[in-house]
């Protein structure tokens, strides 16, 4: 390749699995991704939004995630997200229930509903708490037992994956996500000596040897870029902002136990005062007493 093409830029993992020419990427992918989970291996699939090369180029493509529906009726929808964010995971659940949702006009009936699934493969950590890379969220109760069995939201963290012998599918795909900017098109590793992972890379040489789709590439990156620089920004202004709060809520607290000394020292004072008028008004009673004898 003329150029190293990272496959994780949104707008080439869309090329590499929404486009209609790559298909048979898609499908081996979401059978890769799901396995076991699938009632049957995928053998079609219809994109419902795919990548569209035109719009791509004048800069129009401002939905990058993949929608398709496999030959069972079942709905997928595939991400690539390289920033981590507060509310990502709020927006990951809505994806979902958007999706499963939508398969509804008003007045059908439930039996319609298909499952749906939402693969999001994640750049940036978004459970730092938890070594697995793989994760997936069903509806299900504390025991484990489903409510209803229709998919749920897979999330693969790349940055915990660290296989270096592929065993899986799944982790052929994950690898050339993570490796896939490094790769030489010309020397490729055993491990993508593939049929699926040859075609992945002439996708990427697409990008790679065409002028415009490079440059388009390039200005999609440097977008990303900015994103993250914004965001990272963003991030530090929160966290000058907590630290402020705390340092506030401190000094508050310091005020309140202060006040709190305060209005115990006056009260110790008054209890002193009173104490000493007490005593002198029992010594002035003692006084006019021994006068009074004393003048008996």
């Amino acid at each position: 390749m003329r150029h190293p093409i990272d496959p994780k830029i949104d707008c080439v993992f869309k090329a590499l699995l929404g486009a209609e020419s790559n298909r048979a990427l898609l499908i081996h992918f979401l059978n890769a991704m799901l396995g076991a989970e699938l009632p049957a291996p995928i053998t079609n699939v219809e994109i419902l939004n795919p990548y569209n090369e035109r719009e791509f180029l004048d800069d129009k493509l401002s939905i990058v995630d993949v929608k398709a529906r496999d030959e069972y009726g079942g709905l997928h929808q595939i991400e690539i997200q390289l920033l981590s964010y507060r509310d990502l995971p709020a927006r990951i659940s809505y994806g979902w229930a958007d999706l499963y949702s939508s398969q509804l006009s008003s007045g059908e009936s439930y039996t319609k509903l298909k499952p749906t699934y939402a693969i999001w493969l994640l750049a940036e950590d978004l459970l730092p708490d938890h070594s697995r890379y793989l994760h997936d969220f069903r509806l299900r109760d504390a025991q484990g037992r489903s409510l209803v069995d229709h998919g749920g939201i897979w999330l693969l963290e790349l940055n915990k994956f660290h296989a270096e012998l592929v065993r899986t599918e799944q982790e052929r795909w994950l690898k050339f996500f993570k490796e896939g900017a490094t790769l030489d098109s010309k020397a490729l590793p055993p491990w993508m000596q593939t049929p699926e992972m040859r075609q992945a890379m002439s996708t990427l040489e697409r990008f790679s040897d065409k002028d415009r789709a490079y440059h388009a590439y390039q200005a999609r990156q440097n977008y990303l870029r900015q994103q993250a620089s914004i965001q990272e920004e963003l991030d530090d202004r929160r966290a000058e902002i907590e630290r402020v709060r705390v340092h506030l809520e401190q000094t508050q607290s310091n005020l309140e136990q202060t006040q709190s000394n305060l209005e115990q020292t006056h009260s110790n004072l008054e209890q002193e005062r009173a104490a000493k008028e007490s005593a002198l008004a029992e010594l002035e009673r003692l006084k006019a007493k021994l006068r009074t004898q004393e003048g008996e």
